[in-house]
């Protein structure tokens, strides 16, 4: 099992720029993909970006292209988010998988998850 500690949430202005990070110990060399899902308010928990770490390999939902970037650095997990709008504000969560079948799954169901981070991006 994994453990994912997030941190970096908070508030920002429309326009402005947040870094996410994922802290991650535990079985670490089992993982096989690490990602970043958020949940608004009403709405269900959406996959935000994904790192699938051996193929080093990156990938996206069309609609956080160009404004979100995933990076790992060794247990490290970063999210660069830029021109934040309040439509972004939402619980963002950290996710890994020791499941090579699941990280390459369209539909992505992770099997450890972090406690999440709040982001509220005000107009």
């Amino acid at each position: 099992q994994v453990q994912l500690v997030e941190s970096g949430g908070g508030s920002v202005q429309a326009g402005g720029s947040l870094n996410l990070s994922c802290a991650s110990s535990g079985s670490i060399g089992d993982v096989d993909c690490m990602g970043w899902f958020r949940q608004a308010p009403g709405k269900e928990r959406e996959e935000v970006a994904r790192i699938l770490l051996h193929a080093h390999t990156t990938t996206y939902p069309d609609s956080f292209k160009g404004r979100f970037t995933i990076s790992q650095d060794k247990t490290t997990l970063t999210l660069q988010m830029n021109a934040l709008t309040p439509e972004d504000t939402a619980v963002y969560y950290c996710a890994a998988d020791t499941s090579n079948w699941n990280c390459y799954s369209a539909i992505w169901k992770p099997s450890d998850w972090g406690q999440g981070t709040q982001v509220t991006v005000s107009s």
